[in-house]
């Protein structure tokens, strides 16, 4: 795979006569719709050779039932494990179903070879993290166990292949707790043949302040469970002010720190598959950003007839627009940014990717990890 970034006068004619490849094999893995304009700046995937993903490198990623078959079956070929969004509970620690049907996407991850991962979160009815709900069923032995026996009886009558916790917001004294909670899901899961994966909040040190990071002991969950996600993203948010959403230099930070506390096999390194367009000036308290995908961000700098550009030192690519009399910050992620992320999984050793979410198809993002 090599990368081209698109020049003034370039077309996709003549970047395919460059590289000696055809257009719609550039429009293809790119996802350039007719008729094929391109924006300065933009970064192309070129195939130069074959792509297999062979599951010699391993992925995984986030979608919920309502995704579209067409997405997920143009992604599944990529994947090694489905993590279906989510699985809920009670604070007396009853399992509360998703909204939507997941056996129909259970059933398309086995067609494929892939495993089904069931995702429980403490996500209440308002659809935000209740860490309230952490804290009931963590403080009381009977729900934490009604809890895991629920997940059990899910688990082998839907014929899921993993479970992964995905737990934000944890308060600091249900930290040990919550520990303990993911080591006995996961002991009870492997005596049933299913591993067990944890959500780490971007930590860069034991002790680092906040109500995001203290309830997550990484040394210790690294420990009681099968596998971790560093969830390397959302630096750059929808209430933030703009910035790239996952910046290489911070991410490398999250990995060092965390290759301290956590053997590198079972690290696994998020990937966010979206960008963010903010409205600009941004107000503290006010500003809200509208998520977008990466192929999306592209068409919106050609729609408006601007040059992509390319941040150094979060290497990651960003412009500016104006819509109205309203000028627009977007920050999003391309294949030189995923490329740089990527390589922190051969540099240190780690098990690989996970991919929050595939709700939008960026066919690019597979061929450049398979490459």
């Amino acid at each position: 795979m090599q990368i081209y970034v698109v020049e003034p006068g370039d077309t996709i004619d003549s970047i395919a006569e460059r590289f000696s490849v055809t257009t719609s094999e550039i429009s293809y893995v790119n996802q350039i719709p007719p008729p094929y304009s391109l924006a300065v700046g933009q970064a192309i995937l070129v195939q130069t050779e074959g792509v297999s993903a062979d599951r010699g490198r391993y992925s995984k990623g986030y979608a919920y039932p309502f995704i579209s078959r067409w997405v997920l079956s143009q992604t599944l070929p990529y994947l090694s494990s489905l993590l279906i969004f989510s699985y809920g509970f009670n604070s007396d620690g009853q399992i509360v179903y998703p909204v939507g049907d997941d056996e129909w996407m259970i059933a398309m991850a086995n067609d494929y070879g892939v495993n089904p991962v069931l995702v429980l979160t403490p996500i209440g009815e308002d659809g935000k993290f209740d860490n309230n709900r952490i804290h009931s069923m963590l403080s009381d032995i009977d729900a934490r166990d009604r809890l895991i026996s629920d997940i059990t009886d899910v688990v082998n009558a839907k014929g899921y292949m993993g479970v992964d916790v995905d737990f934000e917001y944890i308060l600091k004294e249900d930290r040990d707790s919550f520990t303990e909670f993911v080591a006995l899901l996961t002991q009870t899961m492997n005596n049933i043949g299913i591993e067990v994966s944890v959500c780490l909040a971007p930590k860069t040190s034991a002790d680092q302040p906040g109500l995001l990071y203290e309830g997550k002991d990484y040394r210790g969950l690294g420990e009681a469970a099968n596998e971790v996600l560093l969830m390397t993203y959302e630096w750059g948010y929808t209430y933030g002010p703009p910035m790239a959403v996952a910046p290489l230099n911070k991410v490398r930070q999250v990995v060092e720190y965390a290759l301290t506390e956590i053997p590198p096999e079972k690290i696994c390194i998020g990937i966010a598959n979206y960008g963010y367009d903010w409205t600009l000036p941004f107000v503290k308290g006010e500003s809200k950003a509208t998520t977008i995908g990466n192929v999306e961000a592209v068409q919106i700098a050609i729609r408006n007839d601007v040059s992509i550009e390319f941040a150094t030192v979060s290497e990651s690519p960003f412009f500016n627009y104006l819509s109205g009399e309203n000028e627009h910050e977007v920050w999003f992620e391309d294949v030189r940014s995923l490329r740089q992320k990527y390589a922190l999984i051969d540099e240190f050793g780690l098990k690989g990717i996970g991919v929050w979410q595939l709700m939008r198809l960026y066919r690019a993002m597979w061929y450049e990890y398979f490459g």
